[in-house]
């Protein structure tokens, strides 16, 4: 087994599953905590990398693109710090930094993982429930549905259109879009054949974001869940449902052959001596033969 321990945290490999716990040290980020202990498995890297520093050194994991839920979620979202795939390394143990990514460089090539795109996660989202606190309301979801619950800052058509339920399987996808400068941000949550024109602070399916550092945390780990529960985006299409089998074929008409009409009335002659045809049921298909001669 290769280690890393740190107060930034600690990084273990066995061979199949890649273990990150973050440290409790105060500087460590509270997402990172938030988020808690992560299992990568080999199938999901991609790539690591031990960057050299004046003072230590940064560890670095890659995984593949679609294996994470959460990855697909905080992308460009989150700082540096609060990114759970690095390490910050102290000074006395880079050596053990090196020798870690070797061990996970060689578990990559030995087991042949593709360092391409995955059409399926392969890393479960965050527990639930989860809620997350915006500037109008609060956004909770618990797997089934999302509940958007509006406060006192709440706007227009929000205010009037009260509390939402949005089940999961009505949901398309959810945009979070950070709160940058004096503009805020929002989380809009896409229901299926439904257009959104409104601002944000007036759509009944967008939670205002003010750009407070726990919202940001929240709203990543709340996002990552929702994801995790969708369909993942690069996943085939499911196959359109089994057609059911044609009836069979009715025998063709005998239209104005003579002969066809005279083998058919010897079969029904047969089916009434044999018993299958009643004399009113073989009167009615000799008439109805005789009708096309």
């Amino acid at each position: 087994m290769a280690e890393v321990m740190g107060r930034d945290g600690t990084w273990t490999f066995d061979g199949e599953i890649l273990r990150i716990v973050p440290g409790r040290d105060r500087g460590v980020n509270k997402l990172r905590q938030f988020l808690g202990e992560v299992a990568v498995p080999l199938a999901a890297v991609a790539g690591i990398a031990y960057e050299p520093g004046k003072k230590g050194g940064r560890l670095r994991l890659r995984l593949r693109e679609g294996a994470d839920p959460f990855t697909q979620a905080a992308r460009g979202r989150i700082s540096d710090a609060a990114d759970p795939y690095q390490l910050a390394v102290d000074a006395d143990r880079t050596g053990v930094a090196g020798y870690f990514v070797d061990e996970v460089r060689n578990a990559l090539v030995i087991d042949q993982v593709p360092d391409g795109p995955s059409d399926r996660y392969l890393m479960p989202g965050p527990g639930l429930p989860l809620t997350v606190s915006g500037g109008d309301g609060t956004a909770t979801f618990d797997g089934e549905s999302i509940r958007l619950e509006w406060n006192w800052a709440v706007e227009g058509v929000k205010k009037s259109a009260g509390p939402q339920r949005l089940p999961l399987k009505d949901l398309d996808g959810v945009d979070w879009i950070p709160a940058a400068g004096l503009e805020n941000g929002h989380l809009r949550f896409n229901l299926r054949g439904t257009a959104h024109r409104l601002a944000p602070k007036h759509d009944p399916h967008c939670l205002v974001l003010w750009g407070m550092d726990k919202e940001t945390r929240t709203a990543a780990l709340f996002v990552a869940a929702v994801l995790a529960r969708l369909p993942h985006p690069s996943a085939p299409p499911e196959p359109p449902p089994a057609l059911e089998a044609p009836a069979p074929a009715a025998p063709a008409p005998a239209g104005d052959d003579p002969d066809a009409l005279l083998r058919r009335l010897r079969e029904l002659g047969d089916l009434r001596r044999d018993g299958v045809l009643t004399e009113e049921e073989f009167t009615v298909a000799k008439q109805a033969l005789l009708g096309r001669f």
